[in-house]
């Protein structure tokens, strides 16, 4: 019973929490998208299973940040036409598991001290929901620093 109870928490989570189901074309149309602006900018990133484009600049160093941590970080987010529209140089203490999926799944593989590089596609980031000065079904580019991990 006990499983039962995790299992149904675990997928009513995964239900509320998502940010929207794409179809394969749309996945797809962001991905050209994505690997257009990518050629333009002459830039390489790796890809990951669930579509994150990421580039990591400096490995850090010491452990692997966890999901349950907090990290102090810089960062700059811009649309994929260049627009900014968030900016921190002054240190932010985030939770890793209070962030969007990409910055999620892209922290976990981050140290003290690294700077990455990230394309997020929307089903990673906002989804279809309007954020702040972010619209539905956005691309998202991060640059970050992890400044340390808490």
């Amino acid at each position: 019973m006990k499983i039962l109870n995790v299992l149904l928490l675990f997928v009513v989570s995964a239900v509320l929490f998502s940010c929207g189901s794409y179809s394969d074309d749309e996945i797809s149309e962001f991905d050209q998208r994505i690997e257009k602006y990518l050629r333009s900018k002459k830039i390489e990133c790796k890809k990951s299973a669930s579509g994150l484009y990421y580039k990591i600049l400096d490995e850090g160093e010491g452990d692997l940040i966890l999901y349950k941590d907090k990290v102090s970080v810089r960062y700059r987010g811009t649309f994929l036409n260049g627009t900014e529209f968030d900016k921190q140089v002054d240190l932010v203490e985030l939770p890793v598991a209070d962030q969007i999926n990409a910055w999620k799944e892209l922290m976990l593989q981050l140290k003290k001290g690294s700077k990455a590089y990230m394309i997020v596609p929307p089903h990673l980031g906002y989804g279809p929901y309007e954020v702040a000065k972010i619209p539905s079904n956005s691309i998202l580019v991060f640059e970050l620093e992890v400044v340390d991990v808490l």
